[in-house]
């Protein structure tokens, strides 16, 4: 069965290229995108989509959302091209030819009301639009059938400070709001999406087949920061691509459900920290949420190759 997905970005890199997969793979329908500030501005996140749903050939009929400019805490966002490039594609800076008509933010009411119950959500930017969704149409959202939220580090370091992830740090706030009023939420965090590791050998293998046109210019920026951050990795992670993957393969993952605590302390070390709370301990009242805590990475391989190849790779 096709997964009609309704997709919230903070269109970076690794965004891209869960743009570029959804756009090979059959068992994946993306039926909007909401914009949003993170990697990059909002903005340059609408500037991005547009040159991609042009490049990967996506229909103009899928409507893109312009998201949130700025998180509930009321902070200006840090954008990051150091990981990212100046817009968010690496060496790449997409023309201003937009042909696709951008939607006001509560048009997204439309695609919940058009899909409802088979609709999933996926998240792998900030979560300030998701929240906000739920403040306003609380209702409307608990017809969603799934989500799927690329955040937060349980037990593991952080890749913004010591302990936290960079979603879930750049808004603690809305992180809390949809983690508490969502049902059916699977998150991705980073003990599973830095596994997702895609090297540059398999990189030039699908450079071969002419399908995914930008990957490799995309591919050889983004490992070069994470192998200059740390240069035993092989290649670089593809945090939000795992988390799309696990709408329709959840077989590749391995789960545990537990109660999850988000850190608002804005100032303090701890903001933004996600933690699994020990379901013995029956003071909580945080709502219980599935995490991913490991990768078949074998798995991963075999099926990031054959859809972004289009070929049927042997697992041996």
């Amino acid at each position: 069965m096709i997964k009609k997905v309704l997709l919230f970005g903070d269109i970076g890199i690794d965004d891209t290229v869960t743009l570029i997969y959804a756009s090979l793979n059959i068992e994946i329908e993306i039926v909007g995108i909401v914009a949003d500030y993170g990697n990059v501005s909002r903005e340059d996140a609408v500037s991005n989509i547009c040159y991609l749903m042009k490049l990967f050939n996506y229909p103009k009929t899928i409507p893109v959302f312009r998201g949130a400019e700025v998180p509930l805490t009321g902070e200006q966002p840090t954008f990051y091209p150091e990981i990212h490039g100046r817009h968010g594609l690496g060496p790449i800076i997409p023309n201003d030819d937009q042909e696709w008509k951008i939607e006001n933010f509560l048009e997204i009411v439309k695609i919940l009301e058009t899909y409802k119950n088979d609709l999933v959500i996926v998240n792998i930017g900030r979560l300030t639009s998701l929240a906000t969704m739920f403040i306003l149409y609380r209702e409307l959202m608990n017809n969603v059938e799934e989500y799927y939220i690329m955040g937060g580090a349980f037990w593991v370091p952080g890749n913004v400070t010591t302990v936290a992830e960079a979603n879930f740090h750049g808004d603690p706030i809305a992180v809390n709001i949809v983690l508490t009023y969502a049902n059916n939420v699977t998150i991705i965090p980073l003990n599973v999406t830095q596994k997702a590791i895609v090297t540059p050998d398999m990189v030039n293998y699908i450079d071969q087949f002419g399908k995914t046109k930008i990957l490799k210019s995309l591919m050889e920026y983004y490992t070069r920061f994470y192998k200059e951050r740390e240069p035993s990795l092989q290649g670089a992670p593809v945090h939000d691509v795992i988390t799309l993957i696990a709408t329709i393969h959840p077989e590749m993952f391995s789960f545990v459900s537990y109660p999850i605590s988000i850190v608002r302390d804005l100032n303090g070390p701890a903001r933004g920290q996600s933690i699994a709370v020990n379901q013995s301990n029956k003071q909580h009242r945080n709502k219980i949420h599935r995490i991913s805590f490991d990768l078949h990475y074998d798995m991963f391989f075999h099926h990031f190759l054959s859809v972004m190849t289009g070929q049927q790779i042997k697992r041996v």
